[in-house]
């Protein structure tokens, strides 16, 4: 791997915005046109790339610029009276572009944002899977919990192939 693994700042929200486009475009045609939604994505990423925001992204850096990047948002629980932490982490995000995956990169800014949410105390992180990164996430021991339920509420389940039966959102009982 001939990259450098480094939390993102507010100055790599040009180029992460633009690999974001390149990755949620891979999965379907968009519905925006790429320098519409580059502009709006800068705007979102700048400020949650702030070291005192409640995100934090990890960028994989050859000499030809940004190839791969993770997020993890945080998520504050309810104060509890009990030892117990008192955040969760979200995974999303995670790509490394087609051209440089196989080099280690991915597993490199996975366990980036994996030491850092150790570091901080967080109690889980989550993430929702593709059936082609599934094998990934659970050699670093992620596996499926008995302890989560998840109900679509607005809009459709997930743009990839998942091996989850397919929901299309709250229906009152």
């Amino acid at each position: 791997m001939d990259a450098t693994i480094r939390i993102a700042t507010p100055r790599d929200a040009v180029a992460l915005a633009r690999l974001r486009y390149e990755f949620r475009a891979s999965l379907g045609a968009p519905d925006e046109a790429e320098p519409v939604f580059v502009q709006r994505c800068i705007a979102w990423m700048t400020p949650r790339l702030e070291p005192s925001a409640r995100w934090r992204a990890w960028v994989a850096e050859t000499p030809e610029g940004i190839v791969g990047a993770v997020w993890i948002g945080l998520i504050e629980k309810m104060p509890n009276p009990i030892e117990e932490p008192e955040e969760h982490g979200y995974l999303t995000n995670f790509y490394v572009r087609p051209g440089t995956r196989g080099a280690g990169m991915g597993t490199a800014l996975l366990d980036a944002a994996l030491q850092w949410c150790a570091e901080r105390g967080v109690h889980a992180v989550m993430l929702w899977p593709t059936v082609r990164s599934r094998p990934l996430y659970e050699r670093h021991g992620f596996a499926t919990p008995a302890a989560l339920m998840e109900l679509i509420v607005t809009g459709h389940s997930a743009p990839w192939p998942t091996d989850a039966p397919p929901t299309s959102g709250y229906r009152r009982p």
